[in-house]
This record gives structure tokens, C-alpha cells and sequence, in this order.
């Protein structure tokens, strides 16, 4: 018996097969015959690669490529997936990591970014991509290659992880997961060559702009979960394999499998809808902030399209093919010979219903103060010794700029900030914490930034809010970013408190710092500023947020690019840059951003629900995704954050040593990163004690403010889609004042 029944699929579009199916059918078996993949590689034999059927994939996932397209695109997946089985079989049974490891080196030089392949295969593997290789880079730019070569790599090398964990017999935490699944899931991979087979590369210039990488990372993460819903049974009662979204929430959530797996179609249905969310509100904006001309523009909306058609026709082949359990149910049907198709069908009750309660229309309720469960820290926070300068200092600063001034809102009090609200936030405290061994200098410029950070995070949702003013609110983000020129030498003249702490921080902060470093400084503020928009976009159409989509943005509304990055430039030159590339370090990062952001949103739940009719905070996001209550999230946020921290705790202890050894790191790069993970370790310490110590939270504090928050507008405008793409349309919703 299936362990479950496969949930109602959220399929707002309709399959297409492509016309030139049967031509790539005879063309790829003899090409996987040429590469040795069939007869005598011991992992398939012609009945599994007629089984499997990839023809009929890419046929239904590229239904208007050319018949050259179609059957150069096969024949990647004929080998993508002949990979997988291969690496199965070899590596993942056996676990062999060592051999694992040098067999995903070799790879790489079968994907050189400039000139020919020079290495002879010795494989069926090695040969299949250095000719596949050799047959598409012609026809691409240099930007496309290195982003394909960045995503094949990310599908080779990430094997590794799985099988870090099968060996560990580990199951991920549910944010580890999706994001690891991204990697080692090909679906980036397969979103490039979208663009190849659909004649649509997007331009250099916005191909890693917001907008781009969630309709990649959504579509992605549709491709992955709705395939871990299929492959469940072969995965985890034949292959022993650990990496299943469905078995995920099993163990973090203690679901039934078949409650497991209707958890993770409601997160497959929720990524679908912000795919087009994104599509209908983003890039209309993205276009004409980087001046994309009408052919660019149709080469990224033919792109979109050409990931909808994935979409679409995934879900048909899973349907079809004998690699899945799918005895259950039947194929939809819903398909036509090639040529350009609308929606076609109604969207179903599942998606009607995630999208009605992602769209909170309610007035502000009073919630009273919410219970912080007990937080799993096995770090000690310490304080920095100049405290009390830091404290006064920030005052001073804070009054010089201008933050008690007033500002163009509504509502009795006309300034966002008083001296007495900045003092009984006390930043000093974090900064202290957060950099408990730093100079008097360096504690009085962490606690500023800290102070203009936050006061922007106030001052935009209090001046823009009430107005919905998203066109002033680019605006002022574009004039900020003006403030920060990577010379130095700035010609723009700062005329509000937010432009003057910036235009004041900036030079002091960035200054020091070597032309690599100040670069990757600069975009860590960048997408901070960005965030806020989202926010303000978010709150005008009252929208909570997509889950994952909450979590990934969070880290930039917390300004953890920031703090990290003033983290990582207190090591000078010990660490190579690229180390902070790799997966263990992005892992520790993320996994600390998340405990710390998680750590704000349970202290300021009643202060952004009740008082400011807010929508971003994670115990919201799960109370409305998994439709609990609001003690019943606070707990699952909880459980999330232990899960980040003992992921943390793990990478500390088996990791970063395995990757001192793998990259043979010279000991002061070794004792760099070291230093690094204390500071990581001080951030997440730190952050709950200044909670704790804080006085923007309680209620007393909350009931005595100056000024009632404003209020929102709340009216949901829906804007048409761009011309050339066909959409789901989001229900519209109006309601009463937030």
C-alpha cells in the first residue's frame, strides 16, 4: 500500500506537449547508448531509460522548443539523472565519501568557463558532459555560462550533503531543507536551461535581482517538493534516503506521513502563488528601474513563461512516469500539442483557500503580550566594557542627525523617535553584546548603526504606510543608495534624518575597508534598503507573507548581511574570501540570522500585531500558514530555532573541521574563522539579552508611546500582469482600516 494518498495539486495551468516528441525519444536513447549509459554502465538498461521516459519530460517542460532544442535539453536530463542513479549506486550505498568527493572534482573540468575541455573522460558521466558542454556554451553568453556552470556545480558538489547526512542517518531541519534541496535538487540547473531552450537569457544586469531570484528559488522549490511528494516511497523504503520534505516535517512536526504530506502540498501551492505574486507586482518595477528596452523585457516574460510551462508539465510526466508512485491517481489529461496556451483551468479549492488566508484584511486585535517560551542558548552572553560612553554617545548622535525632528505623518506627535524612546531601547546593550572585546570606537559606531538602522525600519512604514507611497519609497531607497558611492566621493546632498545618519556612517564605516570588501559592505546595506519596500508593498496590499519567502527576506529586514559583514571585516586578511562561499559557512550564517531574527519576532509579536497592525513576524507567518493559535506557533517558532541552533552547533563541531582539511587551510585562516564563529556565537547570546533588557517591547511601554501608530492602508490593488504573460489572477480583497 502507498504510504499516503497524493493530496489535490494546485494546477492553475494547463500541460502542452511539445510536438517534436517522438524525434527526441530515438535521437537520446542513441545518444545515452553513445555515452555508454545503457549496455554495461550496470545502473541502466534500455527498459529503464524507455521506463523513465525523459523524452516525454522535456517534451511536456519545453512544449515550443525546436526539435534541435528538445533534443539537445533531453539529453542533460538523460544525464542529470543518469548522474543521480550513478552516484546512488556508487557513492551513497557504499558511503564513500572520499571517492564521492574526488569523483564531483573531476567534473569540474568538463565545465571550463573559458577555452575546451582538455581531460579525457574516463566515465559515462564525464563523457556526457563534456559533450554536452561542447554542444550548448556556443550559443550562450558569458554570463549565462557562469551561472549554469555555478548551478551544475551546486547539483554535483551539494550530493555531498545528503550524503553527509545519510552517513549521520540525520534528517535536516525544515529551513535547512528547502534551501539545501534548491542545491542538490537541480532545479536552478534546470531553470538555465530554460532559458536556452526558450530562447529568453535574461540580461546579465537583473539575472540576480530580487525579482529574478524568487521566481527561480519559487520555481525551484515547486519542481523539488512536488517531486519529494512522488518519490517518497522509492526514496525512503528503497534508496534509504533522507533527503524528503514529506519525511522533514514527519520528524519536526511529529505529522503522520499522510499529514506530512498534505503540509508540504500547502507549502508547494504557497510557493506557486508567490511565483505569480512575484510576476504581477515585481516586474513591472524591475524593468523600469534598470531600463530594460521591449526585447529584454520579452526575454524575461518569455522566461517566466517557460517556467510556468515547466511547472506544468513536470507535474504531467510525474504523472506518467514508472519512476514514482502514482498507482493512485491518473494522468490529468489536460494537454494539447504545442502552441501557446492561457490558464485554462480553474485554480483549485487549495490554492483559493491558502491565498484567501494569506490576505489578512482584519482590523487590529489585541493579542496582550505573548509568552516567550524557553530558548534553547547554550552560549553566554558577555558585555562590552564601554557601555555607558556607547549609551550617552548614541544620544548625541542620534539628536545631531535629527532623529527627534519631525517628519512629514500623520498622527498628535509629529517625530518618529523621542530622546526618551531612544533611551529605553537601549542599542548600546546589543552593540555591547554583540562585540563584547571591541574599542570604545568601535562599540559607539556599532550602537549607531544599530540606532539609524531601526530608525529606518520605524520611519518608513510610519511616513509611506498611511499613504501606500511604494514610488516615494523607492525613491528615497534609490537616494540613500546614492549615499554610499564605493569612492567615497558623494554628490548627493543629504536633506532628512535617515539621509544624514547614513551619509554620516558611511564614509567612517566603509573608509577602512579594501575596495573588495566595501563592495560586498555597500550591497549588505543595499538589500536592506530593498527589504524595507518589500515590506511597505506587503503591508499596503495586506499580504503575509509566503513562509519561505518570510524567512529569506527576514534576514534582510534584520540587517544580518550587515552585521555579518562588519563581523567578517574584523578579520582582516586571515580568511580568504572565498571560504565565506562555501556551503558549511553560508550554512552557519543562515542558521545564526534565523535563530537571532526568529529571537525579535517572538519579544515584538504584540508590539507589531496589536500596536501596528503588522504582518512580519514568524509566529504570524506559521499561526496563519499552519492555521494554529498564537501560543501553538510561538511553540513551532521555538522548535524551529532549536533546530537552527543545534544545526549551528553541528557545523561547529563537524563540518568547519572537515573543511579545514578539505581546503588544507593555513592556521591563521583557520583561527580567522574560529573568531568568526565566536562573533556568530556573541550575536545570537546577545540578541536575547538586549530582548531581555530592552524596553521596546513590554506592554507598559507600549501603552505609555507618544504617539499612536498610524493607520495603514489597506485597500489590495492588484495590478494587470505584464502584456505577454498568463497568470493566475490573486483574489482581490478590500477591508475596513488596519
Amino acid at each position: 500500500m502507498s504510504p499516503f494518498t497524493l493530496p489535490d495539486f494546485y494546477q492553475p495551468y494547463p500541460a502542452r506537449l511539445n510536438p517534436n516528441l517522438e524525434g527526441a525519444r530515438t535521437h537520446t536513447k542513441a545518444w545515452a547508448r553513445e555515452m555508454g549509459m545503457v549496455e554495461g554502465s550496470g545502473i541502466w538498461d534500455e527498459r529503464d531509460l524507455d521506463d523513465h521516459d525523459y523524452a516525454l519530460l522535456c517534451a511536456y517542460t519545453h512544449p515550443e522548443a525546436s526539435a534541435a532544442a528538445l533534443d539537445l535539453v533531453t539529453d542533460w536530463y538523460v544525464w542529470v539523472f543518469f548522474f543521480d542513479d550513478h552516484f546512488l549506486d556508487v557513492f551513497k550505498r557504499t558511503q564513500d565519501m572520499r571517492g564521492a568527493e574526488a569523483y564531483l572534482e573531476r567534473l569540474r573540468l568538463f565545465m571550463p568557463l573559458h577555452g575546451a575541455v582538455v581531460d579525457e573522460p574516463t566515465n559515462p558521466v564525464e563523457k556526457g558532459l563534456k559533450e554536452l558542454w561542447e554542444r550548448t556554451v556556443p550559443a550562450m553568453s558569458a554570463d549565462w555560462r557562469e551561472r549554469f556552470v555555478h548551478s551544475t556545480r551546486n547539483l554535483l558538489d551539494e550530493s555531498l550533503w545528503e550524503l553527509a547526512n545519510i552517513n549521520a542517518g540525520r534528517v535536516s531541519n525544515p529551513i535547512e531543507y528547502i534551501e539545501m534541496r534548491r542545491k542538490v535538487g537541480g532545479a536552478p540547473w534546470s531553470a538555465n536551461l530554460v532559458e536556452f531552450a526558450a530562447g529568453a537569457e535574461i540580461p546579465a544586469r537583473v539575472a540576480h535581482s530580487r525579482p529574478l531570484r524568487v521566481l527561480k528559488d519559487t520555481f525551484a522549490d515547486g519542481v523539488h517538493l512536488r517531486n519529494d511528494l512522488f518519490s517518497y516511497e522509492r526514496e525512503t523504503q528503497q534508496e534509504g534516503e533522507l533527503a524528503n520534505c514529506v519525511l522533514v516535517l514527519e520528524r519536526f512536526l511529529g505529522y503522520a506521513p499522510q499529514e506530512a504530506a498534505d503540509a508540504v502540498n500547502s507549502i508547494l501551492t504557497s510557493r506557486l502563488q508567490q511565483f505569480e505574486h512575484t510576476v504581477v507586482t515585481e516586474l513591472e518595477p524591475l524593468f523600469a528601474e534598470h531600463a530594460l528596452d521591449p526585447v529584454e523585457r520579452l526575454r524575461v516574460l518569455k522566461y517566466a513563461q517557460g517556467l510556468q510551462d515547466w511547472q506544468a508539465g513536470g507535474h504531467e510526466w510525474h504523472l506518467r512516469s514508472s519512476r514514482y508512485m502514482n498507482a493512485d491517481v491518473r494522468p490529468t489529461g489536460q494537454f494539447t500539442l504545442g502552441g501557446p496556451m492561457g490558464i485554462g483551468t480553474s485554480a483549485a479549492r487549495l490554492g483559493l483557500s491558502v491565498r484567501a488566508r494569506q490576505h489578512d484584511v482584519r482590523p487590529a486585535r489585541t493579542t496582550g503580550p505573548l509568552p516567550v517560551p524557553e530558548l534553547y542558548m547554550p552560549y553566554v552572553s558577555r558585555q562590552n566594557g564601554h557601555l555607558e560612553s556607547a549609551r550617552r554617545g548614541v544620544i548625541e548622535w542620534s539628536r545631531a542627525m535629527g532623529f527627534f525632528d519631525a517628519v512629514p505623518r500623520p498622527g498628535p506627535s509629529p517625530s518618529v523617535w523621542t530622546e526618551r524612546k531612544l533611551a529605553g531601547y537601549d542599542f548600546a546593550v546589543c552593540a555591547g553584546a554583540l562585540n563584547p572585546d571591541g574599542t570604545a570606537a568601535e562599540l559607539e559606531l556599532g550602537t549607531q548603526w544599530l540606532s539609524w538602522g531601526t530608525y529606518g525600519d520605524d520611519w518608513f512604514p510610519q511616513v509611506y504606510g498611511p499613504t501606500g507611497d511604494l514610488t516615494g519609497a523607492r525613491a528615497m531607497v534609490a537616494r540613500l543608495k546614492s549615499l554610499m558611492p564605493l569612492d567615497l566621493v558623494s554628490a548627493s546632498v543629504p536633506v532628512s534624518p535617515l539621509e544624514r545618519g547614513l551619509a554620516d556612517l558611511w564614509p567612517r564605516t566603509a573608509g577602512p575597508m579594501g575596495a573588495a570588501h566595501r563592495e560586498e559592505f555597500r550591497a549588505a546595506v543595499d538589500v536592506m534598503l530593498d527589504s524595507w519596500v518589500w515590506e511597505l508593498q506587503n503591508q499596503h496590499e495586506r499580504r503575509i507573507p509566503d513562509p519561505v519567502d518570510y524567512i529569506e527576506m527576514r534576514r534582510r529586514t534584520f540587517g544580518s548581511d550587515l552585521t555579518m559583514s562588519l563581523a567578517r571585516f574584523r578579520q582582516g586578511r586571515q580568511v580568504p574570501p572565498d571560504v565565506y562561499g562555501t556551503r558549511p559557512i553560508q550554512n552557519l550564517e543562515a542558521a545564526a540570522s534565523d535563530y537571532a531574527c526568529f529571537v525579535n519576532d517572538l519579544f515584538s509579536y504584540q508590539k507589531e500585531i496589536e500596536f501596528e497592525s503588522e504582518l512580519h513576524n514568524m509566529v504570524l507567518v506559521v499561526e496563519n500558514f499552519l492555521d494554529i493559535s498564537r501560543d501553538q506557533a510561538a511553540l513551532v517558532v521555538r522548535d524551529l530555532m532549536t533546530a537552527r541552533m543545534q544545526q549551528f552547533e553541528r557545523i561547529v563541531a563537524v563540518e568547519l573541521p572537515a573543511l579545514y582539511e578539505h581546503l588544507r587551510l593555513p592556521e591563521a585562516a583557520r583561527a580567522g574563522i574560529d573568531t568568526y564563529v565566536v562573533q556568530l556565537q556573541n550575536w545570537m547570546s546577545g540578541i536575547i539579552a538586549w530582548h531581555e533588557a530592552t524596553d521596546r517591547y513590554p506592554e507598559s511601554a507600549l501603552l505609555r508611546t507618544e504617539d499612536p501608530a498610524p493607520a495603514l492602508a489597506t485597500t489590495i490593488r492588484i495590478p494587470t500582469a505584464p502584456k505577454g504573460f498568463s497568470f493566475q489572477r490573486p483574489v482581490a480583497t478590500t477591508g475596513g482600516s488596519a
